[in-house]
């Protein structure tokens, strides 16, 4: 029985917030995990259909949420670009691909209008970034690809599942209440902590880890845990922008896959451009992410 409040009402517990929302969030998520990994384990270009479904999807959400003219072509002429990238990167052509992408944004930004132009091209941008990310992690890798992105899952989906337990049960302090008023202190910071130690314990169990890079990779686990949730709060932001609390209603506990993905496409984007700065090409971002 809860605790009788102030005005006569029943406290809510964290355990009581807790439960509210937790079966259907743990159901969607479980499908999503699942599908995520028969995706990893299959590779090749069911993996990419897979990430490209999200990227649509994601590319969806926003041209909608920013309610800006012509939308329909807006959402039919960015997909063509996203598509079309993702040809382009699968066939080898990494420079194409990405100036598609740009070309793509500039003719978004001009079909946005007046005050809607950057909020278009954006878009783009962000939707066809997590489909790039994961495509040059695992598929054109020639070595280290799976590994990549499990080490991905285990951070993203680490951080994500034990701040959520961790701010709800925990409590305390907000880290931002302005954009995200459940988000705590507590909440990131175990999220962080466990995502950092989750990624670490992926590449631990891989045949012939190196110890002398087990400290490298615990660090970047942790800037990824980090950035991921930064990655939450931009999605935040904009929604709060645009006045709206979820991106669609496509995932039941999650809203839509922006809600969904925000960290990971923010992690995801980090973890390519560290393996792409380190490695000798395209060809081998996961070594260049992995190897230290």
């Amino acid at each position: 029985m809860s605790e009788p409040s102030e005005g006569g009402k029943p406290a809510t517990t964290p355990q009581a917030r807790l439960s509210t929302d937790l079966a259907p969030r743990a159901a969607s998520s479980v499908v999503m995990i699942a599908a995520a990994l028969s995706a990893l384990w299959v590779g090749g270009d069911v993996f990419i259909l897979f990430w490209l479904a999200c990227a649509l999807a994601i590319h969806w959400e926003w041209q909608t949420l920013i309610d800006a003219p012509r939308f329909r072509a807006r959402f039919f002429g960015g997909a063509a670009f996203i598509v079309l990238a993702v040809l382009l990167l699968r066939s080898g052509f990494t420079g194409g691909a990405l100036l598609v992408i740009a070309v793509g944004a500039e003719t978004l930004a001009w079909l946005g209008g007046p005050g809607k132009r950057v909020w278009a091209g954006a878009g783009l941008v962000y939707a066809a970034s997590l489909v790039i990310s994961v495509t040059l992690l695992r598929v054109l890798s020639r070595i280290d690809g799976m590994e990549a992105i499990l080490w991905l899952f285990a951070v993203v989906w680490g951080t994500d599942i034990m701040a959520y337990f961790g701010g709800r049960l925990i409590g305390g302090p907000k880290l931002w209440p302005r954009l995200s008023p459940s988000k705590t202190w507590a909440g990131f910071l175990v999220g962080v902590s466990c995502g950092g130690l989750l990624g670490l314990l992926c590449l631990v169990l891989k045949p012939g880890a190196e110890a002398a890079s087990l400290g490298p990779l615990f660090v970047l686990g942790l800037l990824a845990g980090v950035i991921a949730q930064a990655g939450d709060f931009f999605e935040s932001w904009i929604k709060r922008r645009f006045g709206v609390k979820d991106s669609s209603r496509l995932i039941p506990g999650h809203g839509g896959f922006m809600d969904r993905l925000d960290g990971f496409i923010a992690a995801a984007a980090f973890a390519a451009l560290v393996g792409w700065i380190k490695s000798a090409g395209p060809g081998f971002v996961a070594i260049g992410l992995l190897r230290w």
